[in-house]
């Protein structure tokens, strides 16, 4: 598998980075051990988690695979702070470094390679915010820092006020929802991005599940949009005009002899300014799936195809 520069840094990751929200709950610890193995034998190092996943069920996991399983220096850790088990948003120097030590804790390592301010919090000024990042890596606890789900702006100003002073932290990374069926990152996170020199680490790059095609024809008894819990989750991407994206992307599927899935997937991994989409599995088949499709690489003339039907 590819490695690409996490933005400008020196970082390097696997061009798609595997997610581990489920890991504990829905997905038993050795489901876990065998989609970790098969990721890293694929070529994956990039393993993005939070301290949030499962109640600290999915650090916990993974501490233990990188204990008995893969070694952790073959690994690039990621995790993210910023929610509260109550689900408050909380981006306080005073919460940031105690949930970033019980992070290290639950994974029973010294640190980890990208810490990740989960969300922006409107009610903790910035500049104390960030000087938890930077507080994070002159500690060694982190060895570089990013963000997720902020606006263009938020981001511009975080990477602009870390650049203003020297021996501050860079934010490197940036996620956020990407994908043929959720493009709002293109008006200004992408472009912020890009002038900050920070890398796009983009989730839920299958549309919540919808662009492998499998809500084409109803809501699958064992799908989530089939659960109490992620109903409303995938809702949104079961509208009309999602259905004739879908149908684009089975079309142009069809004519590769490849599978939706991997139409997707290859449309954001290989967009500018992307470093990796992650995803997640509930199971080893599926990660294969998409393991499967990383060999495959859209023609222009089917990237531009997707990129008219889906600009919205």
């Amino acid at each position: 598998m590819e490695q690409r520069h996490l933005g400008r840094s020196g970082l390097r990751v696997s061009r798609l980075g595997l997610g581990t929200m489920t890991w504990g709950q829905e997905t038993p610890p050795e489901e876990a051990a065998a989609q970790l193995t098969a990721f890293v034998e694929a070529g994956g190092t990039l393993v993005d988690t939070a301290g949030i996943y499962g109640d600290g069920d999915s650090e916990r996991v993974l501490g233990e695979l990188m204990r008995h399983v893969v070694p952790r220096d073959e690994l690039v850790i990621a995790t993210k702070s910023a929610i509260r088990a109550d689900g408050r948003y909380d981006a306080s120097r005073r919460h940031l470094l105690t949930a970033l030590d019980e992070s290290l804790d639950r994974m029973d390592i010294d640190h980890v390679d990208l810490w990740q301010l989960h969300v922006y919090d409107p009610a903790t000024p910035m500049e104390e915010t960030l000087s938890a990042l930077d507080e994070a890596v002159t500690s060694g606890r982190a060895r570089y820092v990013g963000v997720c789900d902020h606006t263009g702006w938020q981001l511009a100003k975080a990477a602009s006020w870390q650049r203003a002073w020297p021996g501050r932290a860079p934010i490197v990374s940036a996620g956020v929802e990407y994908s043929l069926l959720h493009r709002d990152a293109e008006r200004e996170v992408l472009p912020a991005a890009e002038d900050a020199g920070v890398g796009i680490l983009a989730w839920s790059p299958l549309g919540r599940g919808v662009l492998t095609g499998k809500y084409r024809t109803g809501i699958p008894a064992d799908s989530r949009a089939a659960t109490d819990r992620y109903a409303e989750f995938v809702r949104p991407y079961l509208s009309e005009q999602s259905r004739l994206i879908v149908e684009s992307v089975v079309t142009a599927a069809e004519g590769l002899h490849v599978t939706p899935l991997a139409v997707a997937l290859s449309w954001v991994r290989d967009r500018p300014g992307v470093t990796a989409p992650l995803v997640g599995a509930r199971t080893l088949a599926q990660l294969q799936a998409i393991l499967d499709a990383e060999k495959v690489t859209l023609p222009d003339e089917i990237r531009d195809a997707l990129d008219d039907i889906s600009d919205i």
